[in-house]
């Protein structure tokens, strides 16, 4: 999971990575198995299954266990360097409010640096001023939704198309007599990609 601020010139703020390894063991016996990563200085911060030998972490940064049977969560880890964080889908995006009684919108979303993954489950919501009493907006792909009350915009865009990138156009109508808006809303985006770390972190040997 990466949770990113980026700026409207496309730069990092910040970035942070949570990610952990989950296991299914059916094994007979008991082994005994480890574990080494690459580039185990990428981990700011990790913690373990009990199974597993933390001294030998500390001091070899190798990762020395005997699994339970069955399903279970052997690490969790964080990634805080955002020198090391790849974003891996890029917003271009016009939100003015400007105008007699309104403004518009305008949004375009696709991949960057994916090595060829399919970006899957993509959703924007963006939390709209106060003012904003709807917006009558449309994607080329996905659904679109806002609601009155919250005063969020939602696009579920579903899967990106690399050759037909996904857009958002529409209108952003106000409340009358409401106040001129001088900032522009953050645009919250969650994605899936499959098989894809963006850490740069690499299993060594297993």
């Amino acid at each position: 999971e990466v949770d990113a601020i980026i700026d409207r010139s496309g730069s990092t703020v910040f970035a942070e990575i949570q990610g952990y390894i989950d296991c299914c063991i059916k094994l007979s016996g008991m082994p005994d198995l480890t574990l080494s990563f690459v580039n185990p200085r990428l981990f700011d911060d990790v913690s373990f299954h009990p199974c597993a030998r933390f001294k030998r972490w500390e001091s070899e940064r190798i990762l020395s266990f005997i699994p339970p049977d069955g399903n279970f969560r052997l690490m969790s880890y964080h990634i805080g360097s955002q020198s090391l964080v790849a974003i891996p889908i890029y917003v271009r995006h016009t939100i003015s409010f400007g105008g007699s009684g309104g403004g518009r919108i305008d949004i375009t979303v696709g991949p960057k640096q994916t090595v060829g993954r399919t970006v899957d489950s993509v959703v924007l919501e963006i939390p709209m001023p106060k003012a904003v009493l709807s917006v009558g907006a449309t994607g080329t792909q996905g659904r679109v939704s806002f609601d009155p009350t919250t005063k969020v915009l939602l696009w579920d865009v579903g899967r990106i198309d690399p050759t037909r990138l996904p857009t958002l156009k529409g209108n952003i109508f106000l409340q009358p007599g409401s106040p001129a808006i001088e900032s522009n809303p953050a645009i919250n985006v969650q994605f899936t990609i499959n098989q894809l770390a963006v850490s740069g972190l690499k299993v060594n040997r297993l």
